[in-house]
C-alpha cells in the first residue's frame, strides 16, 4: 500500500469529521468525538495556528487520516487519525514515519488509551518509548 502525506485542505475537512465520528474508533481512542460545530471550529483554529503542523494521510490515493504535532503543556506532542476500515494495514505506522522525518522537534510525546494496543504499538514501531502511565492513559515519547 501506497502512503504518502500532504498539507491538509479545507476540503479534507468533512472527511476527518465522519473518520472522528465513528463511536467505536472513538471508544479505542478514548477521545469524544466533537460535534460538527466544534470539530469544524477546532480544524480551523489548527490550520492557521504556526505552532502546528498537520498533515492529510493518503493510501493508495484515498484520503484516509491524518497527522498533527502541537505544543500542549509546555511540550511537543504528536497525534494521528485514520478510519477504522484502515486499521491494520500499517498505515498509521508509515504515515508517522513519514511524519517523524518532517517533525524535527524533540522530545516528542504521544499518548494513547490504555486499551488502545494498537496506537501504542504504532508509537512503539517509530521508536516512541515508555515515559508513564495511568489507569487511562499511556505516555510515551521520542527523544
Amino acid at each position: 500500500m501506497d502512503v504518502e502525506l500532504r498539507p491538509v485542505l479545507e476540503s479534507d475537512l468533512p472527511t476527518f469529521y465522519a473518520h472522528q465520528s465513528d463511536p467505536v474508533a472513538c471508544a479505542i481512542a478514548g477521545f469524544p468525538s466533537r460535534v460538527q460545530t466544534e470539530f469544524f471550529a477546532h480544524w480551523h483554529r489548527i490550520l492557521v495556528d504556526p505552532g502546528v503542523k498537520c498533515r492529510a494521510i493518503v493510501a493508495d490515493d484515498v484520503l484516509v487520516g491524518n497527522v498533527v504535532a502541537f505544543g500542549l503543556d509546555g511540550h511537543r506532542e504528536v497525534g494521528y487519525w485514520l478510519d477504522r476500515p484502515q486499521w491494520g494495514n500499517g498505515i498509521a505506522t508509515a504515515a508517522l514515519r513519514a511524519f517523524l522525518a518532517i517533525e524535527l522537534l524533540r522530545p516528542l510525546h504521544g499518548n494513547a488509551a490504555v486499551t488502545n494496543l494498537g496506537s501504542i504499538r504504532v508509537l512503539e514501531k517509530c521508536g516512541f518509548r515508555l515515559d508513564h502511565a495511568d489507569s487511562q492513559r499511556v505516555g510515551l515519547v521520542l527523544d
